[in-house]
């Protein structure tokens, strides 16, 4: 369990996750502000809490990985990188621009502290799995985590991994859904609905939770929980899209957006003014 002092000092990293990647989008004027929104708790609780990883070494052997499937996710996973220390904060500011190390999608070849190149979505879950795979050969104790949209779980590649690993468990993959509730052209129920994503997961044959996304106790619980189970699991996470950025919270179109840098100040405004719970 989480002390109410680890809790304030996540959940201020988390704020502080939110308001770089917000910095980072805002020297573009566009970008992939909401599902960069809806994963920053989650992100906050695995770079402040849970994963074993060296921002000098980030190539160590026996780290715990990252496959973020959905790879257009990246200005909120490089913010949190940089704010570990992995990069200097001032690369953010290149995000997306000619020559950068920071793709609009997560390029390990490209970014120290990515583990995998991402974005084609629905491929990530099975990289995630041959990593996974690999390590328990290897007989290393480590975790590989995985990022999954909502959205990309209507690819097919997704559910034959789900199923893999179903009937040949990996106790060492962990996967979250980011249940957004919507997909780049609108509301994930309008376009191909998947339903109960969590018991669909679960009568695939693994050990499957789902939590408020946002909450990083329920969070970082979960996560213990699925460490110690004997099957592959998976945690849906419960989310808002575009969540804490004024201007995209709550907007159905916000997957990808070009906004005013009057818009975004406002916007990093609003959040400063939020008080610390």
């Amino acid at each position: 369990m989480l002390t109410e002092e680890k809790k304030k000092e996540i959940k201020k990293f988390a704020k502080s996750i939110r308001l770089e990647t917000m910095k980072e989008l805002g020297n573009l004027g566009f970008g992939h502000i909401g599902g960069s929104m809806s994963i920053v708790e989650l992100l906050a609780v695995l770079y402040g809490e849970v994963m074993n990883v060296d921002p000098k070494n980030p190539k160590m052997e026996d780290r715990d990985w990252l496959v973020v499937s959905k790879g257009h996710s990246g200005p909120a996973v490089y913010a949190t990188l940089a704010l570990k220390g992995f990069f200097d904060k001032e690369l953010l500011k290149t995000l997306n621009k000619g020559g950068t190390d920071l793709p609009s999608h997560c390029d390990r070849n490209h970014t120290p502290g990515i583990d995998m190149s991402t974005g084609s979505l629905g491929q990530g879950i099975s990289m995630a799995l041959g990593i996974a795979m690999g390590n328990a050969l290897d007989k290393r104790d480590n975790f590989v985590y995985a990022i999954l949209g909502d959205g990309e779980c209507q690819e097919g590649q997704v559910w034959e991994a789900f199923l893999y690993a179903g009937n040949h468990p990996m106790k060492n993959l962990i996967v979250f859904v980011d249940n957004n509730k919507q997909q780049l052209d609108g509301y994930t129920d309008d376009i191909n609905s998947i339903g109960d994503i969590r018991t669909k997961i679960e009568d695939f044959g693994w050990f499957s939770q789902e939590v408020d996304g946002h909450n990083v106790e329920q969070i970082y619980e979960a996560i213990k929980r699925a460490q110690s189970s004997d099957k592959s699991s998976a945690i849906v996470l419960d989310t808002i899209k575009g969540k804490g950025c004024s201007f995209a919270e709550g907007v159905e179109l916000n997957h990808h957006m070009k906004f005013k840098k009057e818009q975004m100040d406002e916007a990093i405004e609003v959040l400063l003014k939020e008080g610390d719970e």
